[in-house]
């Protein structure tokens, strides 16, 4: 082996574009322990393959977007020489551009198993890997990159938003503070420190991050959202001034039409404080909004006409006999509490009060049930299945079984405690109802409510990080609650027939004005004796990552019940969208 070494130094010294031999002297240093000169020997060995003709033909077809022609070169060039690490990772990220995850994600494996210190390979990999539900194996190798090179920035903050995926607020604080050590002029790691310290509770910090990120770029609309959304910050003249003349003038933004939209919410919020002593303010206030919400809503696809067909088809499958016919079926665990409804609806409230509890671990929004139910769309996108419906219709006890316990399994990497019982807190959850019972028949269902003006009008003028795509016109969120309440009364009465499956409901209003007596009807509905700690729930240091996270480190206050009416002269597009529900709630209407 020594012998075979220094050949192969010998021939890449009188020729260093010889990537295979590169490729084996490498694999030559790994088997003799010395790991140093073989990341070397795989960094050489990448750089003689980039200057390769074929390689660099097949990379100006995908830069030029001509996809199948960079993938016919790549493909020939694996099949002369089937383990090169180039050449696997190319055809990985054209693979990944063309929106084959699934089959780029193992040439990635291959291409860093072959050459360990290919960076690049393995930076890609990590990226695809954190799009689905491998956050543990990314997370892994986001740590080798930062092991390999711990003064890469990026490879840092790459490693950071897999530590925040996973709950691990203070492990991504920690690259955050270690990047700005070394650079602090750097506004986007600034704004997710302001982030982590937020979530984790340190307001105080978290101001200065997003202080910090908004001197160094003015224009940087997320980080004056950020400092609005604390809900506890009031913005002075001097910040409106300063958010107002980083406005550009072309009142889009072109690429930073999404700082645009957030500028135009903090100066909503702005303005919206100031209208507690001037009432004149608030028309500034919901100008600004509605010049953010429209443009965040020109660049979504969301139809309303599509939610409402899927609540319909809800009801029609969820019927009395066919929970009756299923009682039983799915994973026996009853960990899982859903707390479900809309955004801004007192969710973490609920949250936050069964987190109190000494049997109840609370970890986040989690998206594993709705990446379950997509993947079983899949399945009807693909022909398998005329509809969800007949899906549905077609899963066993076993499969539901199954099902169940994946939804624990994947959500087991947020579970930081021995607690017997957890909370996913994803609102939308309230969609895959009938889902969860099937699947998780014992798991407890929390339903949050609060009055529709209210959480509308709330939800509309928040700026959500992602998803939410109904909440950007008042319109549209005004259908969106009515067909939440219509999916949850036609599931309460098909639910009572069956004699299983009841959701509990937790109306904010009621929760406010005799919080003890709800508190025991809540934890009575989990099955958890009282604790006096969920009285004092804002003691509670957890870590939150909702816009309410500044709101349940205080107790409960009542400002928030009605302060829709400050808004109320703009607010009959919501109004007409909310129909019968509006002049119903906490009931439903009396023909549903």
């Amino acid at each position: 082996m020594p012998e075979a070494i220094a050949q192969l130094r010998r021939a890449v010294a009188l020729k260093p574009d010889m990537a295979h031999a590169w490729q084996a002297l490498a694999g030559l240093l790994r088997a003799t322990g010395d790991e140093a000169g073989a990341a070397r020997a795989d960094v050489a060995g990448i750089e003689a393959a980039s200057k390769d003709p074929v390689l660099l033909r097949a990379a100006m077809a995908m830069g030029e977007g001509r996809l199948e022609d960079a993938e016919a070169q790549v493909r020939a060039r694996l099949a002369a020489w089937p383990a090169d690490p180039a050449a696997l990772r190319l055809l990985g990220e054209v693979l990944w551009r063309q929106g084959e995850i699934e089959a780029a994600v193992p040439l990635l494996r291959a291409a860093v198993a072959r050459a360990p210190a290919f960076a690049a390979a393995r930076e890609l990999l990590v990226r695809l890997l954190a799009m689905g539900p491998d956050v543990a194996e990314a997370l892994d190798h986001a740590t080798r990159l930062v092991a390999d090179d711990p003064e890469h920035g990026g490879h840092a903050m790459l490693k950071a938003s897999l530590l925040v995926r996973i709950g691990d607020q203070e492990g991504a604080r920690d690259l955050y503070r270690a990047i700005l050590a070394r650079d602090k002029g750097r506004p986007r790691v600034w704004l997710n420190l302001g982030h982590v310290e937020k979530t984790i509770g340190n307001q105080a910090a978290a101001i200065e991050a997003y202080r910090r990120a908004a001197a160094l770029d003015p224009a940087t609309g997320e980080a004056w959202w950020s400092l609005a959304n604390l809900k506890t910050v009031r913005l002075d003249k001097a910040d409106i001034a300063a958010m107002r003349a980083a406005l550009p003038h072309d009142a889009v933004g072109g690429d930073r039409a999404e700082d645009v939209a957030q500028l135009h919410f903090a100066l909503g919020k702005a303005f919206e404080d100031q209208s507690r002593d001037d009432p004149a303010a608030a028309e500034s206030a919901f100008a600004h909004y509605a010049r953010g919400n429209a443009l965040r809503r020109s660049v979504l696809d969301y139809d309303p006409a599509r939610t409402e067909a899927a609540v319909a088809s809800h009801a029609a499958l969820f019927t009395a006999p066919f929970l009756a016919e299923r009682a039983g079926w799915g994973c026996p665990a009853a960990d899982p509490i859903f707390v479900v409804g809309l955004p801004r609806s007192g969710s973490t409230l609920v949250e936050q009060i069964l987190a109190s509890h000494s049997q109840i671990e609370g970890t986040m929004e989690l998206p594993d049930m709705m990446l379950i139910a997509d993947r079983l769309q899949a399945r009807v996108e693909e022909g398998e299945f005329a509809d969800m419906a007949a899906l549905l219709t077609a899963l066993g006890p076993e499969e539901c079984r199954r099902l169940g316990e994946e939804y624990l399994e994947r959500t087991r990497i947020h579970r930081k405690t021995d607690r017997p019982y957890f909370v996913d807190k994803m609102p939308n959850n309230w969609q895959h109802l009938g889902l969860i019972r099937m699947i998780l028949p014992y798991a407890t269902v929390i339903d949050a409510r609060r009055h529709p003006l209210g959480c509308c009008f709330s939800g509309w003028k928040q700026y959500f990080a992602r998803g939410q795509v109904f909440s950007y016109d008042l319109s549209e969120i005004g259908r969106y609650y009515a067909a939440y309440v219509r999916q949850m009364a036609e599931f309460d009465r098909a639910a009572a027939e069956a004699g299983h499956g009841a959701v509990h409901r937790v109306i904010y209003e009621e929760m406010v004005a005799d919080t003890p007596g709800q508190v025991r009807a809540l934890l009575d509905a989990v099955g958890v004796p009282f604790e006096d700690g969920c009285l004092a729930f804002w003691q509670n240091r957890r870590a939150v990552r909702t816009a309410s996270s500044e709101q349940v480190r205080q107790p409960i206050y009542t400002d928030a019940v009605e302060h829709w009416k400050r808004f109320e002269p703009w607010l009959d597009p919501l109004r007409v969208a909310l129909g019968p529900v509006l002049d119903s709630y906490p009931g439903v209407p009396a023909d549903w």
